[in-house]
């Protein structure tokens, strides 16, 4: 809408300046649409040179205009710049944006072409895979010597840099920086060069790259939860992300400069150890991954920490880099977990004590205790430390032991029972060993057990018998069964 206070003169300026633009957004969509279409754009120089000064193109679509193409992508107008669309409409100055990326072998043959690589260079992909890079763009920019100094494991995403002239598809010399990795196969022979291209010639450009993805990468590791940083060869911080700086309850730029006694909240002692520490990683040159524990406050906070060397191109260390996450609430769960299963093993095995050494009440002050497998030293205490508590709960005066399930009599299983047997009587109570087999006496007898004052019988019903019949004031009715008819 015009201003109302506005002057006949200023309100047709401003009409005659929006009427030029649209004609010249109008020119630059057709151009597109035709190249879209496969067809060299001719676009009408009259109307893109038709604008007032404040809206004029800049130099690049003027460079295009008289050769009669749109070198790149698309480009429109407005306040008096234009923007430069990359492949997939995706502005080529966005830090987004995929870089130019080339691959060759060796012996220079192309094998990756990008679609930004196109947009520098002019080649298409079909038409550059295959061929030599230096017959593409002129120039050879890793030399076989970089190449073979090149001896980074793969896994390692080391890079290196070049810069070169090259030439591009019309003829057309530009300056550009190669950011190249060698990569090599098992054996460690070299499979292919790999590298991203940026121009270099123009500074304000390459600068606002480079701008642009140090922002992308902070960002990164901004919305990160680990702290992160990097220190220089003496100490001293020169980059922390915003996790780090709030757990120094700092301002990010205030940690530049600084090392970890200027700045740490933890105790002195803490810092100079956590240095230390870091020195040791620079001087071994190595990865540390390791769990500490630190204090803040009144809290002991756990982290896992990776720190790491920094190496220069030449592989010298030139400072370190530290990734810190705290795992606080990790070990706290973990700690009550262990809890509660230090708990339900504790049940368990009083479970188990129970079936293993089961006690039962058989009649009035008579209990019996059926053993069932093998016998341990373990399990023989708790035998014993279950029939005495078992006695003295009853008032028990006679006790059963049934080794009618017990695999094996040793000298082992033997000892465990005189002792209990022994035990038992100094409260008092009788005690019956039933199932005796023959083979069970033959070894009692060759082993010299001394089984005097305890009753033997063969099977639990007639030691069961037994003991009712001679319980304390009772009576016998029937046969002994422990004596057959």
């Amino acid at each position: 809408m015009v201003r109302e206070d506005l002057g006949e003169t200023e309100t047709g300026r401003l009409r005659a300046e929006n009427a030029a633009l649209r004609a010249r957004i109008e020119v630059l969509e057709k151009a597109l649409a035709e190249r879209s279409d496969g067809r060299t754009p001719e676009p009408d120089r009259a109307a893109l040179r038709s604008a007032p000064d404040g809206a004029a193109l800049p130099d690049a679509l003027e460079g295009a205009a008289s050769r009669g193409s749109l070198d790149g992508a698309a480009l429109w107008a407005a306040d008096g710049a234009a923007l430069r669309s990359g492949a997939h409409g995706v502005p080529e100055w966005l830090p987004t944006a995929v870089p130019a990326l080339i691959h060759w072998r060796p012996d220079g043959t192309v094998t990756r072409w990008s679609d930004s690589a196109e947009r520098i260079f002019g080649w298409r992909a079909g038409e550059a895979v295959g061929r030599r890079l230096a017959d593409l763009v002129a120039a050879e920019p890793v030399s076989p010597e970089a190449v073979r100094s090149f001896n980074f494991p793969r896994m390692e995403s080391r890079f290196a840099t070049a810069t070169s002239e090259a030439t591009t598809k019309e003829g057309r010399a530009l300056l550009c920086q190669w950011t190249y990795a060698v990569l090599h196969d098992d054996r460690g022979d070299v499979l292919e060069i790999a590298s991203i291209i940026d121009e270099a010639s123009d500074p304000r450009r390459r600068d606002r790259t480079v701008h642009g993805r140090y922002q992308l990468l902070l960002q990164l590791v901004d919305n990160a939860r680990s702290q992160i940083f990097i220190k220089d060869i003496a100490g001293r911080y020169v980059f922390a992300n915003r996790a780090h700086a709030q757990a120094m309850q700092r301002h990010v730029i205030e940690l530049i400069g600084s090392d970890e006694a200027e700045l740490s909240p933890l105790a002195p002692g803490v810092a100079e150890m956590l240095m230390a520490r870091e020195r040791e990683v620079i001087a071994g040159g190595q990865v540390m991954q390791f769990e500490e524990v630190l204090p803040v406050g009144d809290s002991q906070l756990y982290f896992f920490t990776v720190k790491f060397p920094i190496h220069d191109e030449r592989g010298e260390p030139i400072g370190m880099g530290g990734i810190v996450t705290e795992i606080t609430s990790l070990k706290r769960a973990e700690a009550d977990r262990s809890a509660l299963q230090e708990k339900i093993i504790a049940s368990q095995q009083a479970a188990l004590r129970e079936l293993s050494t089961p006690l039962i009440p058989l009649a009035d002050k008579v209990v019996a205790m059926p053993l069932v497998g093998a016998i341990d030293s373990a399990r023989a205490e708790l035998i014993m430390e279950t029939l005495l508590a078992g006695i003295s709960s009853q008032s028990a005066h006679t006790a059963i032991l049934d080794i009618t399930g017990v695999r094996a009599v040793d000298t082992l299983v033997a000892d465990a029972l005189t002792r209990t047997a022994r035990a038992a009587q100094l409260l008092g109570t009788r005690v019956v060993l039933t199932g005796v087999r023959p083979e069970v006496a033959q070894t009692l007898v060759t082993l010299g057990v001394d089984l005097s004052g305890i009753t033997t019988l063969s099977t639990l019903q007639s030691g069961i018998a037994h003991a009712l019949r001679n319980a304390p004031g009772g009576s016998s009715h029937g046969r002994d069964p422990a004596r057959g008819s």
